[in-house]
């Protein structure tokens, strides 16, 4: 566990394709405009692109965009691959291996410079590292709370109710969830997002409206979220 003050949370994700990244930098810059230094990480990356002869992860870029400022040499990205697949197979065509001490020597650089670190996973929690570790292994040795980012589509109930078994399961402090409508036509997401709150015995944090690739604006629910995280 990290030994570092400041306060951090990992950003878990029922799945690819929740909006993590959309969660993350809405709260970042809710915290900020609250007055809280916030800054965000992203330990790993995939499918980033050749931008003017450097690769460039869009993901990345975005959370920089709405982190308060950090020091010159401290790194909100410790693993960036080219191939848009699971990061341990990026790892593996790459030659290279997924360290989690580095990404905690990271994320240690980050939390002297802020109040709050929020750390975006890959993928779902559970997702593959390498060859016997998960995206999970790099939450439990980071030792922060978790929110887990619910997707809210056909079959996220399951998947939110798995993740958050887990998440518990493995010692780590649940500290809620965020539903996120990634899907236009999702039938019944009041009925969905109340089966949800009974299930996980907790009420979402704040629920996102459809809104593809849009930063939300700071309203009044994650203005107060920020204030208490």
């Amino acid at each position: 566990m990290s030994g570092v003050g400041a306060r951090g949370y990992f950003i878990a994700g029922t799945d690819t394709g929740t909006g993590k990244t959309r969660v993350t930098c809405a709260l970042l810059r809710s915290l900020n405009l609250a007055g809280r230094r916030a800054t965000g990480m992203k330990p790993v990356a995939t499918g980033a692109e050749l931008v003017d002869g450097r690769f460039f992860s869009d993901d990345v870029a975005r959370i920089a965009a709405n982190s308060a400022h950090i020091s010159p040499g401290s790194r909100i990205n410790s693993y960036l691959f080219d191939s848009p697949v699971s990061p341990d197979i990026a790892a593996e065509l790459a030659g290279i291996s997924i360290d989690p001490v580095a990404i905690l020597k990271d994320y240690e650089t980050l939390a002297s410079q802020a109040e709050i670190v929020l750390v975006e996973g890959t993928g779902g929690w559970l997702c593959p590292m390498g060859p016997r570790q998960t995206m999970a292994d790099v939450a439990v040795l980071l030792g922060i709370p978790v929110i887990l980012v619910v997707g809210l589509r056909l079959g996220c109930i399951s998947h939110a109710l798995l993740s958050a078994e887990s998440i518990r399961g493995r010692g780590c402090t649940f500290s809620g969830w965020i539903g996120n409508r990634i899907d236009p036509d999702y039938r019944l997401p009041d009925a969905n997002v109340a089966t949800l709150t009974r299930l996980l015995g907790l009420p979402p944090l704040a629920l996102l409206e459809y809104a593809p690739q849009e930063v939300p604006l700071p309203g009044a629910e994650l203005l107060a979220l920020a204030h208490r995280l």
